[in-house]
């Protein structure tokens, strides 16, 4: 059957309607399109609960560079009508289109008051519904395009049972959860904060945009903003271990021979480090030379102790016994293990801490790591990156 609309000699124009619908594409920035498309669905869905029609038979003709706004139900020419809804009889038929034929179908326009009050709010809701859809995925987009990236937002509302921050930027708004802040960091409204876009989350069948303050990389992505040669290319950051709020392990590498990495990232008098650290409140951080020697590189992780050498287990070339001074023992263990937790996370080594005097005790490690933790302490300290809930720097 051939559906044949030609009942289109007065044209209807709602020059209102775009008038509306630039408006809100001005003010929130959701397309004529958009919205165009969601109306479409609205005045389908209430064709379908007036008359009964598929999606098929519903033709929606809207152009806002015309401002035509015309919607016409097909309707299958009959000889004798059974169902007023879907049918016409055709003598009718022929006054919209004198070659119609039985079995054709001709298109019937409607006047949208037709649609009746339940339609109509149906209409309404749809409408709202995706707008409401559209400003939802342009904040996720604002964040999406913002991804491993640090952005600058304000804090809108703080949880007061779960510790949750909202995070606003622009019209776009964010969680910063409560495991994504530095841990004794008070945050307060109106805080403007910096943050590491993570990524969208799923929640409750929506997505949400994810933040950290704690992440790594926020960390790393400070250091390219602050020093030329990262972001240029010529010094690169091979690794990062981090516990937020108090300390940070930072692996540089210089791929020029005549800039020193290390001193690129202090900056002229610390002024770089410096302002990073201030970004950080006050966290600690030790900049590491990159070294493919594992032996040295291991060494240096273990700043600000001094290594005096380091045997590689020969079972293990990712583990090691680092002996160092009797002195600088408790300096390069840290405080509840942390400077030699971050080393091994640094450099992906297992390092095992010996005093000079004593450098190659043979008891369990397991007993001298909790002998060191109690009141008569022993000279061995073994860290192997895998803890990462201590958070306290070093006294």
């Amino acid at each position: 059957m051939k559906a044949k609309n030609e009942n289109k000699k007065e044209i209807n124009k709602n020059p209102e309607l775009y008038e509306v619908l630039k408006a809100i594409e001005k003010e929130k920035g959701i397309s004529v399109d958009y919205m165009i498309v969601q109306i479409q669905k609205a005045i389908k869905l209430a064709c379908k609960k007036m008359y009964g029609n598929s999606d098929e038979d519903i033709l929606i003709n809207m152009d806002p560079d015309t401002s035509i706004f015309e919607v016409f139900l097909n309707k299958e020419v009959v000889d004798e009508v059974l169902n007023p809804k879907c049918e016409i009889q055709l003598d009718e038929a022929r006054k919209i289109n004198a070659n119609v034929m039985i079995g054709d179908k001709v298109g019937i326009r409607l006047d949208t008051k037709d649609f009746g009050r339940i339609a109509a709010q149906k209409a309404k809701n749809t409408i709202r519904q995706g707008i409401r859809d559209s400003e939802k995925g342009q904040a996720l987009a604002d964040f999406e395009s913002k991804r491993s990236e640090i952005v600058t937002v304000t804090v809108e509302q703080i949880d007061k049972n779960t510790g949750n921050a909202n995070v606003r930027l622009g019209k776009s708004v964010a969680v910063l959860s409560k495991n994504e802040q530095v841990a004794g960091e008070v945050l307060h409204e109106n805080d403007i904060i910096k943050v590491y876009v993570l990524g969208m989350k799923p929640d409750n069948k929506e997505s949400r945009a994810i933040v950290s303050r704690t992440h790594p990389d926020f960390v790393k992505k400070l250091f390219e903003a602050e020093v030329p040669e990262i972001f240029e290319g010529v010094v690169e950051i091979k690794s990062i271990s981090r516990e937020a709020g108090s300390r940070t392990k930072i692996a540089v590498l210089s791929h020029d021979e005549n800039v020193d990495a290390v001193g690129a990232c202090i900056g002229p008098k610390g002024q770089r480090v410096s302002t990073i650290v201030s970004a950080l409140n006050g966290e600690k951080i030790d900049i590491i030379e990159y070294d493919e020697d594992g032996v040295k590189f291991v060494s240096s992780a273990l700043s600000p102790a001094e290594v005096k050498w380091v045997d590689i287990d020969p079972k293990n070339e990712k583990s090691c016994r680092a002996v160092v001074p009797d002195s600088q023992l408790s300096l390069a263990i840290g405080n509840k293990g942390q400077n030699v937790r971050l080393a091994a996370k640094l450099t992906g080594w297992k390092i095992d801490i010996r005093p000079e005097s004593n450098p190659y005790d043979d008891e369990d490690e397991d007993e001298d790591i909790n002998d060191e933790n109690s009141e008569n302490n022993t000279e061995e300290y073994i860290g192997d990156g895998l803890d990462d809930n201590e958070s306290e720097s070093e006294t």
